[in-house]
């Protein structure tokens, strides 16, 4: 925001302490976010982040600057820009065989980063949740399931499948933590960094494409496989409500992506629609059917 005040210097020949509300106009909010855009490269979603804020502070002016009603009114009719929706990356059951396979279980830290891969594709922990976990955190006796302090200050509990538990009980009577230990450790003990857990990432799907070259094709990093966990419920047919709990999502609209970017269920829904045995030719629909629609 320094630039922002560097603008509002040059359009005013005010100093920032100096500036009031007047000299705010929306040619002035324009300026500055062609800046953004335009000279600092920032994409139209930062863009339209910035331009919350501002339209946040401009309808707490409006309660205490009436007089200049007009021009807030101005700055909150300010749209925000088009942004285009990235497409999600995830992995294949293929690809995903081959990352478990990757690490060397010859060794302990083979074993280690088997355990840490298996628990990420299965639950979809983020990374700092996954190097933040402690050895008490599992619970692997009925009802099997992990906690975790998540995102926001959150506490949640994800359940655990037969072979994640089978896994993680050999860690964890390998690993032979404190409660508060560190369930992932590094070699020295201390837990495991999100530099370090990308690090070792890279090496095994370096060592994964071999076997499946498609990996080549995706850029995946430890985010991908929290994609590739709410993926395969998704094919697995539980509701984005259910996967959103699972993923500590703040609302379902933002599991709403996952259903986005599967083209696979989409291809499904379309086979459903489409008749194996219609033959081409003007569909003409029942008069029941005629019925129903008009009276929706």
């Amino acid at each position: 925001m320094n630039r922002g005040r560097g603008i509002a210097q040059q359009s005013t020949g005010k100093q920032p302490s100096q500036l009031d509300i007047a000299d705010l106009d929306a040619a002035l909010i324009g300026a500055f976010l062609d800046h953004l855009e335009h000279e600092r490269g920032n994409s139209a979603r930062t863009r339209n982040a910035r331009l919350a804020a501002i339209h946040s502070l401009f309808r707490f002016a409006a309660l205490s600057h009436p007089e200049h009603a007009a021009l807030i009114q101005r700055v909150l009719a300010m749209p925000p820009k088009h942004s285009d929706r990235a497409l999600i990356t995830y992995l294949t059951e293929p690809e995903i065989n081959a990352l478990l396979d990757a690490p060397d279980q010859g060794t302990w830290i083979g074993r280690r980063d088997y355990a840490l891969l298996l628990l990420a594709v299965q639950t979809g922990l983020r990374a700092s949740e996954l190097t933040g976990l402690k050895c008490g955190d599992l619970h692997l006796a009925t009802g099997a399931h992990v906690s975790c302090h998540g995102k926001g200050r959150k506490d949640r509990v994800t359940p655990l499948t037969s072979g994640t538990v089978t896994t993680l009980n050999s860690w964890l009577s390998e690993r032979a933590g404190q409660p508060a230990s560190p369930l992932f450790p590094a070699s020295r003990g201390r837990a495991l960094s999100r530099d370090a857990l990308e690090h070792r990432l890279n090496k095994y799907l370096t060592i994964a494409t071999k076997d499946c070259p498609s990996l080549t094709e995706k850029k995946v990093t430890l985010h991908v496989l929290r994609h590739t966990a709410a993926m395969r419920l998704l094919h697995a047919g539980v509701d984005t409500s259910v996967i959103a709990l699972w993923l500590g999502h703040e609302s379902v609209e933002t599991t709403q992506i996952y259903l986005h970017a599967d083209l696979q269920l989409k291809e499904q829904a379309l086979a459903r629609t489409t008749p194996l045995d219609s033959t081409p030719g003007r569909y003409q629909p029942p008069d029941t059917t005629l019925a129903f629609l008009q009276a929706l």
